[in-house]
């Protein structure tokens, strides 16, 4: 079968994210995640981060896999009882939680849907821009949102942050302390970064509170099954399949899943778009989330990183999968 790809703008991407496919017969996940475990479980290329000296300390062979579906079934494979810190992928459910509370136009308005194209801690990206708002996925953007976050005072933002968090995961997380703490102590450009984009009046809040509730949010602890189940939530319209809770706007979706693509593999995201075609996040802790609405989410975790910041593993394992399973938005069903 010959397909096309085409171009788009970002709107018709986030149409494209919200138009509903024909019905098809439901792959074999199973076989799938069991095919791309083996295929890539002997690949060793990347490098798991030691900027943050905490993350360092995690193996290079720890690989796992779920999928979770819209109708609530599981699929996993590999190392799937340990956990990892969320990192950036925390900063989608935060965002998400923003949307819900104040709605995807001021979230446009005041955190952006613009790729950087230069690295997610980029201070360069700030200046370039004086600091308009470019996208609630790169660090300056995902601190300002936590600054955005609706709360009366620093423990009702945070309480409020993770309970978000454990309602999409269907789990009680935690912070896991030793990596809070080696974060804190080595987030210098990050308060720069925060008072930076202050000093461009595109921070909503005292920096140094949303500096270190960032912080925290990105060293709660989480498994790829319950990362695969708050993906399932944007694959299903915003609901979870786990938990019967609708945790988003439907209409908010489309919105959320095009930041994902605008922004999600940092500035890896436009190769990943043009050659996956699906909405995904990564973080440096080694987990990957994507989504495919309507059908499922696969969440992998695998520490080693390529020099943007994303998982070797988990890219190409989620390649695998969403080719076998003509996944990507872009082709005609």
């Amino acid at each position: 079968m010959k397909t096309t790809i085409f171009g788009a703008s970002l709107l018709s991407v986030s149409l494209l994210f919200s138009a509903a496919t024909l019905a098809q017969p439901t792959p074999d996940y199973a076989q799938l995640i069991e095919q791309a475990h083996q295929k890539y479980k002997g690949n060793h290329e990347g490098k798991v981060a030691d900027y943050i000296p905490a993350l360092a300390t995690y193996s290079p062979n720890n690989f796992a896999i779920t999928i979770a579906t819209v109708d609530g079934k599981i699929y996993q494979v590999g190392d799937v009882k340990k956990a990892f810190p969320m990192e950036s992928l925390s900063k989608v459910f935060t965002m998400a939680l923003a949307m819900e509370q104040r709605g995807p136009q001021e979230v446009l308005d005041k955190l952006g849907a613009n790729a950087t194209g230069l690295p997610f801690n980029s201070g360069l990206a700030v200046e370039l821009t004086r600091g308009a708002p470019e996208n609630p996925l790169v660090n300056a953007g995902a601190m300002s949102t936590v600054s955005l976050i609706e709360a009366k005072d620093k423990t009702d933002r945070w309480n409020k942050i993770l309970n978000n968090l454990n309602a999409w995961a269907d789990a009680s997380l935690t912070v896991n302390e030793p990596v809070f703490k080696s974060e804190m102590e080595t987030n210098q450009h990050n308060q720069a970064l925060a008072m930076l984009m202050a000093s461009y009046n595109s921070f909503y809040g005292d920096t140094r509170e949303a500096v270190e509730i960032y912080t925290r949010q990105c060293s709660v602890d989480i498994t790829v099954e319950q990362l695969a189940k708050m993906g399932a939530v944007l694959a299903n319209k915003g609901k979870s399949p786990f938990n019967g809770k609708q945790l988003l706007n439907e209409r908010y979706v489309p919105q959320v899943l095009a930041e994902m693509a605008i922004a999600g593999l940092y500035d890896g995201s436009g190769k990943w778009l043009y050659s996956v075609g699906i909405p995904a996040k990564s973080g440096v802790g080694g987990g990957m989330v994507a989504v495919v609405p309507g059908q499922y989410a696969i969440a992998v975790y695998s520490p080693p990183l390529d020099a943007a910041g994303n998982s070797v593993r988990a890219q190409q394992t989620i390649e695998y999968v969403a080719h076998a399973t003509q996944a990507n938005l872009f082709l005609a069903h």
